[in-house]
């Protein structure tokens, strides 16, 4: 599985970075599509207040698009809720 972060108007520091790749490590086997891609898209929404880190995540293989997006405190929390919304819509998937 191709991962692709993609920070808007900041750097990303090695350790999210590490944070994500290990937080999405797994998908490759659920997804069972080596050619399926994830595409992280990170953004600090100004100014700066609460709930100021916009996460989407969007994921394109064989199957139908998923995608997600969370608002969160920090990018951490918007990708763990995000996944888990990407973790409902493939149980819905393997359901059909």
């Amino acid at each position: 599985m191709k991962l692709t972060i993609n920070p808007v108007n900041f750097e990303i520091a090695e350790r999210l970075e590490k944070y994500i790749t290990k937080k999405t490590n797994r998908y490759e086997k659920l997804l069972n599509n080596p050619s399926a891609e994830m595409e992280i898209r990170m953004t600090v929404i100004k100014p700066e207040t609460n709930l100021n880190k916009h996460t989407q995540i969007r994921v394109l293989g064989n199957g139908p698009e998923m995608f997600a997006e969370k608002t969160c405190d920090s990018f951490e929390e918007g990708i763990d809720t995000a996944l888990e919304a990407l973790d409902r819509q493939i149980e819905k998937l393997k359901d059909r």
